[in-house]
């Protein structure tokens, strides 16, 4: 996202001609001023929800810069404390508190935002994506720690809490009821997204346009860099033998989202399972896959490349293509064999030779 500088052209024109001479001395004197100098690039760093984030930007002076990054952060900090599992205070945990309670709970427009595009997308995946995973993503979370599986019987009570058809929303009062007591919500694979969006839109109303902002392997687009067609991005590969080559694609107001096991995962009996779980079985994924996904936002993108990865190529790729503007990119390697799967639209950002 990129700074934005406006030249004022002035236009002299008029019948007069002692006006038009005037005029012309104006417009002369104009013409001679120094051009504004391009914008400069700038790179902010920052931890936020757990992750790395980097902000690029082009500006023409580094208060700006800055300005705008800041208040980017600053965004992101405010909504991990609506949308975060691991803050036990934020919104999204005092919700869960009242699950089971028979109240609906009144909900912030950032949470309600993302609540609504998870339940519908866990409506449209049948539950392969399902924001009421919580009880057993957190399960598995205490099993990789202790690099141990999870104890079967508790897996199977915990399951019993999981289950989108539970998570009630009432769009008239912007409230939510979580019908099952000690329903967890787990937004990991969406709210990541959201914040990138919402970041961006934060760069953009401080007057810059052209930036890339990235978080843990997913990443949203302005407008491109000066003289380029769009961000240059490297596509994740997969990290096992033979893989396919590595892959750039180009990003212009678009979202990227990656997801896969390349860096949580838990290895037992030489079975590796993902720290994706499959919210329908409570078990982590194992068919070692990695999925990118292209999208408009960074919420579509992201919360479509977790769906995707649970669903499997078939399903995942014609939600896909179902969805307008989005892509996706599979790599996966169940068993010994490797294979690879792109949708139909994906090749139109591949970069092309000599790019």
């Amino acid at each position: 996202m990129m700074n934005r500088s406006t030249l004022v052209k002035m236009c002299c024109r008029t019948a007069l001609p002692l006006l038009l001479g005037i005029t012309a001395v104006s417009c002369s004197t104009r013409s001679h001023r120094p051009a504004l100098p391009p914008p400069a690039r700038y790179e902010f760093t920052d931890a936020q929800m757990g992750v790395p984030w980097r902000i690029v930007l082009y500006a023409r002076d580094t208060n700006s810069a800055a300005r705008a990054a800041r208040a980017a952060f600053s965004r992101v900090a405010a909504l991990n404390q609506v949308l975060s599992d691991y803050e036990t205070d934020s919104e999204l945990n005092r919700l869960c508190y009242q699950s089971g309670s028979g109240r609906p709970v009144r909900v912030g427009d950032d949470l309600w935002q993302v609540l609504s595009r998870a339940h519908l997308l866990a409506r449209q995946t049948g539950g392969a994506f399902d924001p009421t995973v919580g009880p057993v993503a957190a399960l598995w979370r205490k099993a990789r720690r202790e690099s141990s599986l999870p104890n079967a019987a508790l897996l199977e009570e915990l399951l019993l809490r999981v289950g989108y058809e539970n998570m009630v929303l009432f769009p008239e009062t912007q409230s939510v009821e979580l019908l099952v007591k000690d329903m967890r919500l787990d937004l990991g694979g969406i709210a990541k997204g959201y914040a990138l969006d919402e970041a961006l839109k934060t760069i953009q109303r401080n007057g810059i346009t052209r930036a890339l902002i990235s978080a843990g392997g997913d990443m949203v687009a302005g407008e491109a860099p000066p003289d380029r067609k769009g961000w240059r991005i490297e596509v994740a590969p997969l990290d096992v033998a033979q893989a396919p080559p590595t892959r750039f694609v180009w990003l212009r107001h678009m979202a990227l989202a990656t997801s896969g096991d390349l860096f949580q995962h838990l290895e037992i009996g030489g079975i590796r399972y993902s720290h994706i779980v499959d919210p329908r079985t409570g078990v982590g994924l194992t068919d070692r896959s990695l999925v990118t996904v292209i999208a408009r936002t960074g919420m579509t993108a992201d919360s479509l490349a977790t769906a995707v990865s649970v669903m499997g190529p078939r399903e995942g790729l014609e939600l896909v293509e179902e969805t307008p503007y989005a892509c996706a990119y599979i790599v996966r390697a169940p068993g010994q064999r490797l294979e690879a799967h792109a949708s139909r639209r994906f090749p139109d950002y591949v970069v092309g030779p000599g790019e």
